[in-house]
Order: structure tokens, then C-alpha cells, then sequence
């Protein structure tokens, strides 16, 4: 993994407040939504997972690793794992993901998030819901973990998620509201 502070593009020893307000400039910039139907969208996605890791890997670590002018010495370990439970569910091995989730003994706001995708992709909303307020709780700034938790208690759209994750149920809503819409129509005609 590349040093946190070098992805983020701020000094070691960058203050708490420094990391957030780059991760924030970075996310905005790179996220995949902006890219949709761009040839560079793959790689905009990819940015974007570093960019996660990066601020996860800073604020993980607290203000030992903030003030760690010294270089990077993160958590590689249960980062990587999470990185692993996050390729087999974008893979749909929920089974291999949720097993691989219950071998990492420190559940982070990104294991619970990560509990919740397995759980969204089942169609366990209830479940999904909790876990992912639950991360929100936990690292309240991380914009995917709220946005997750948003469109679980039905209060927007979940796009980057359910993108990398293949999930269906966007087209569904899409079906219904078109449905909806002709159904108003005809209703209209015939008053």
C-alpha cells in the first residue's frame, strides 16, 4: 500500500482536521458518479478506493499516526483483509465475504459497512440499516458509510455502491417509477 499521507497529498504529521478536509477535496473530485459514462471511469473508481483506504488507514490510526512524522506504519493487515472482503462481495461470493468478515476480530466502521453491503445484497434491509448506522456512528465523516445509511431508511439514492457491487436494485427502482409515472398518465385521461 502507498503511504497514506502521499495519496492524500498532505505533510506527515498533518493534522486530523488537514486529513478531512483533503480527503473531502479528493472524494469530491474522484468520485465514480462524476465519471459515469466516461472512458475513465475505471480508473476514477480505483482512485477512489485509495483514496479510502488512505483517510481509513490515517484515521484508524488515530493521532499517533497523524503526528507520525517518521513515515507510514498502518494496519496493512485488517486493511488488506477488508480490501479482500470488499473484491469477493464486488464478485457476489457473499458466502466467501461474510467468512472472511467473521475471521477479523476488529470491527471497525468499515466491517460493519461491509456487513451491511452483504446484508443489502441478501436483501436483508433490516440488518443492512443497522450495520450501516452503525458505521456512520463509528466514523461519522466518511461520506460512502452516511450515503449507505441515507438510502437504507429510504433517503436517497446509493449509486457508488450498488455500481461496484452490481446490484440490481437501481434498475428496480427505475421500473417502478416508471410504471408509476404511466400509471399517472392513464389516470389523468380517463377523469
Amino acid at each position: 500500500m502507498k503511504d497514506p499521507y502521499e495519496v492524500l497529498g498532505v505533510p506527515h504529521g498533518a493534522s486530523e482536521e488537514e486529513i478531512k478536509k483533503a480527503y473531502r477535496d479528493l472524494a469530491r473530485k474522484y468520485h465514480p458518479d462524476n465519471y459515469t459514462n466516461n472512458p475513465l471511469a475505471d480508473l476514477a473508481q480505483e482512485k477512489m478506493k485509495e483514496i479510502n483506504e488512505a483517510y481509513d488507514t490515517l484515521m484508524k490510526g488515530g493521532a499517533s499516526m497523524a503526528s507520525n512524522a517518521s513515515g507510514y506504519r498502518g494496519n496493512q493487515n485488517a486493511s488488506g483483509e477488508l480490501s479482500e472482503v470488499r473484491e469477493l462481495i464486488r464478485q457476489g461470493r457473499l458466502d466467501a465475504a461474510e467468512a472472511q468478515l467473521d475471521g477479523i476480530a476488529q470491527h471497525n466502521a468499515e466491517w460493519y459497512y461491509l456487513r451491511g453491503v452483504i446484508a443489502q445484497q441478501r436483501g436483508w434491509m433490516d440488518e443492512a440499516a443497522q450495520n450501516f448506522r452503525i458505521a456512520v456512528n463509528m466514523d461519522p465523516h466518511n461520506y460512502e458509510y452516511r450515503n449507505a445509511a441515507n438510502a437504507a431508511s429510504g433517503g436517497g439514492a446509493y449509486t457508488y455502491r450498488q455500481q461496484e457491487y452490481g446490484n440490481s436494485q437501481s434498475d428496480d427502482l427505475c421500473g417502478l417509477c416508471s410504471t408509476l409515472m404511466c400509471m399517472n398518465c392513464l389516470c389523468d385521461c380517463c377523469r
